[in-house]
């Protein structure tokens, strides 16, 4: 049996048909592991040591009750817990970076997945541009010349806040779109983040693939496919799952990341896929497990607390 901390976003918020979270603590309950509660706020370094103050948690598939938490206790991170689930959703900005540096401070005395470090290391739009050959014409920069240089060049073009999540400012923009300058001062009073910009696939129209990887091997995929009239897919502001077979050349991506992502420790990987591009690899806290389960593909939790325990062990 295993201790098993969850630091995700508050226990109440949950959607039990859809989160991936619940569904990976139902199964690690399944098998006996005792569930606790906390969120990275409630993470503590003193004196070199980590510790967190953390509730009991149980989870039922209830709809309306589906949790019950206990009285919460400080614990010393390494005397009390074998796993942390690092599962609290982007935005990916200075406190997420802080909760990987404290949580570093235990791994892998204490197995935190995904890798801490590596999670900080492998922002999601930055890390695909690793793989050179698998994405889109892709260019990131807060340059508002650099950027309407390529929008020049590549004509219609979709943009994004570097580390925006679940579809948050998405924007197209035509080959005749003269708001790019207008965007670019947006986002920059916003935030001092670069942005990102890509050749616009007209394939998303078909969906967006989420394809689950677990130690860098496929569990499967699901299709999200956008409103109509829309270009976000994402599950969050719309997108409708569908069942969907991998196609030969998103095993070929695959294929490339897998070794990389297991090298890194990021157990638990959910990668975007339009058209037979590579856009994203998310490693903070995918999502998509429970359609895909649902759509009778694998079940992605239980590959991955086969490999969880296996390290342990």
């Amino acid at each position: 049996m295993l201790n098993v901390a969850v630091q995700m976003d508050p226990v109440h918020t949950v959607n039990i048909e859809a989160d991936t979270t619940f569904m990976l603590a139902l199964e690690a309950q399944s098998r006996g592991h005792r569930l606790w509660f906390h969120g990275p706020q409630n993470l503590a370094l003193e004196d070199g040591e980590l510790f967190v103050r953390a509730r009991p948690l149980t989870f039922r598939a209830a709809k309306g009750d589906h949790y019950t938490l206990g009285e919460a206790q400080t614990l010393k991170m390494v005397d009390h817990f074998g796993v942390v689930l690092m599962r609290q959703d982007p935005p990916f900005d200075m406190a997420y970076v802080t909760a990987t540096y404290l949580l570093e401070t235990v791994h892998p005395r204490v197995l935190v997945v995904n890798d801490p470090a590596e999670v900080r290391n492998a922002p999601e739009k930055l890390f695909a541009t690793h793989f050179k050959g698998l994405q889109p014409p892709t260019i990131i920069s807060g340059d508002a010349e650099v950027l309407a240089d390529f929008h020049r060049r590549h004509g219609d073009v979709v943009l994004k806040p570097l580390h925006g999540a679940a579809g948050a400012g998405v924007m197209r923009l035509t080959a005749d779109d003269r708001n790019l300058a207008s965007m670019v001062e947006t986002f920059a009073a916003i935030n001092r983040d670069p942005l990102v910009m890509q050749a616009f696939i007209p394939a998303v129209s078909e969906g967006d693939k989420r394809i689950i990887l677990v130690d860098g091997e496929v569990a499967g995929a699901i299709n999200r496919v956008p409103p109509k009239g829309h270009i976000r897919s994402n599950l969050a502001v719309g997108g409708r799952a569908e069942p969907v077979e991998l196609s030969d050349r998103d095993r070929e991506i695959c294929t490339i990341l897998g070794p990389e992502l297991r090298r890194r420790g990021l157990l638990f990987v959910g990668i975007d896929v339009i058209g037979g591009y590579l856009t994203e690899i998310n490693v903070t806290s995918p999502t998509g497990a429970q359609q895909l389960k649902r759509f009778g593909g694998t079940d992605a939790a239980a590959m991955l607390w086969d490999v969880i325990e296996a390290k342990r062990a």
